[in-house]
């Protein structure tokens, strides 16, 4: 009886209605199915993270090569694990040319285009009345092996005034730094630019060197680790000179010397530095850092006569008293001279070029240059 009331119903039902009941119930179907999906997919537990890779909880620190740092040597330069190296000093350059306040020019040369081995020359101002023939310096900068450059205006500067006041010709050494190039590297680069420098002293293409240099009045010099390759490249590498001036230079080794510091911390600071810059081919006794440590290495000192120069202040003082001792010991038979500035500290020099203290400092060295016979 009811099939056939709806039956009935349904066809004597327009066919718009039937259309607009269709219509409706493929709605409802639609709007049921899409609550379910939503229920699915915004409902589901938390323990079951749509994303293969969560993001860590907020007092977790993701690990990232680019910023996680290998090695700080601040306030110098960081090593970050993806071999980023970010230098924190020393980066600033100026331009070669002509020094208005010396009188003094510079010029620019590549040694070696292949590793980028290069260095800045100066020249004197010149007497036109005649012809002159001075003594060339070969300088090594510092910045513990891995910041600074020629180019700097710290060295420009310095190596401006240097060559006024000494009337020298030099050569500033643009050596490979760590962390790039670990230590041997610079030694490497800076016996190329010795062997250049003679080169070009005798004949070849730079001119100042072989038309205003007198190759028989060589001197090495250099500050810091500057001081320590200069050493280096005469003691190791066989370099000639007759002189040799080390400024403030880097020496160290495992046991005190002199009233240098017992502090453990501080020491092991010390050694690990090297270390680094050598990616720990060499230790703190071996006769590159500490050649107190090794008598025998006087026996290759070729130069006759030796400029140590140290500050009151600075931490690697003993070490260059120490050096002057183990000279004169060794059966040397040249000339060592050594002088202090009181109430200073390491390379003073180059930051307070005009002070009263440097001015003097920078008189002495000039004499030595000039007058080491």
């Amino acid at each position: 009886m009811g099939k056939n009331k709806l039956s009935n119903l349904l066809s004597s039902t327009p066919l718009y209605a039937k259309l607009l009941i269709s219509a409706l119930l493929l709605a409802a179907l639609i709007l049921i199915l899409i609550t379910q999906l939503h229920h699915w997919h915004f409902g589901r537990s938390p323990a079951a993270p749509l994303s293969a890779h969560p993001a860590p909880p907020p007092h977790a620190t993701p690990y990232d090569p680019n910023t996680t740092i290998q090695f700080d040597f601040s306030p110098y330069v960081r090593l970050y694990k993806n071999g980023r190296v970010e230098r924190l000093s020393g980066t600033e350059i100026v331009s070669a040319g002509l020094d208005t306040a010396t009188g003094v020019k510079s010029k620019d040369v590549i040694i070696n285009s292949t590793t980028g081995l290069s260095a800045r020359v100066y020249l004197p101002k010149l007497n036109t009345s005649k012809e002159e023939k001075f003594p060339i310096l070969l300088y090594f900068h510092g910045g513990a092996f891995v910041i600074e450059s020629p180019f700097s205006p710290t060295y420009h500067d310095y190596l401006n005034v240097l060559v006024s006041k000494a009337r020298v010709v030099a050569v500033s050494v643009n050596y490979r730094r760590a962390p790039e190039y670990w230590l041997p590297v610079a030694y490497r680069d800076s016996f190329k630019a010795y062997k250049w420098t003679v080169r070009n002293s005798k004949s070849g293409s730079e001119k100042w060197l072989y038309k205003y240099g007198d190759l028989n009045r060589l001197f090495l010099a250099g500050d810091s680790a500057g001081g320590n390759i200069a050493h280096n490249i005469m003691t190791m590498y066989g370099a000639k000179a007759k002189g040799l001036a080390l400024l403030n230079p880097y020496f160290w080794g495992k046991k005190p010397v002199g009233m240098e510091t017992t502090d453990p911390k501080e020491r092991r600071k010390l050694e690990v530095t090297w270390e680094f810059v050598c990616n720990n081919r060499y230790s703190i006794d071996h006769p590159l850092v500490n050649p107190m440590g090794s008598p025998s290495v006087w026996k290759r000192l070729s130069s006759q006569h030796v400029l140590m120069t140290l500050s009151e202040l600075d931490e690697f003082k003993e070490r260059g008293k120490a050096y002057v001792e183990g000279l004169k010991k060794s059966g040397w038979k040249g000339e060592a001279k050594m002088y202090e500035t009181k109430g200073e500290g390491h390379v003073y020099f180059l930051y307070q070029l005009k002070s009263e203290k440097a001015v003097k400092e920078m008189a002495f060295v000039a004499s030595f240059l000039n007058n080491s016979s």
